[in-house]
């Protein structure tokens, strides 16, 4: 048998527009729970949303696609993606205030 393990990725997200107060960070980690991906997920003082996201590549890419909408009172106008390094000692994925 071959192995079929897809492969595992980090990225690091910054979340542009409306983001803060409309439970932005709750819908993201919700999100992530229901992909199986580990991470975190936080506000900034600048009023953007980071997180780091990481698992299989197809499921932090669905969570990408879906994080270009968000929750519906957030109003999302951009969404920067970058590599980032897989953080093995993280499980799960939390809030971070």
């Amino acid at each position: 048998m071959s192995d079929h393990t897809p492969p595992f990725v980090a990225r690091h997200l910054r979340i542009s527009g409306r983001v803060q107060g409309v439970s932005y960070r709750a819908w993201t980690q919700d999100r992530a729970r229901s992909l199986g991906l580990s991470g975190w997920v936080q506000n900034e003082a600048d009023g953007s949303v980071t997180a780091l996201v990481q698992g299989p590549e197809g499921a932090v890419d669905t969570l990408i696609r879906a994080a270009q909408d968000g929750p519906t009172a957030a109003r999302v106008s951009a969404v920067d993606s970058t590599e980032a390094v897989p953080d093995n000692t993280l499980t799960g994925f939390g809030i971070r205030r």
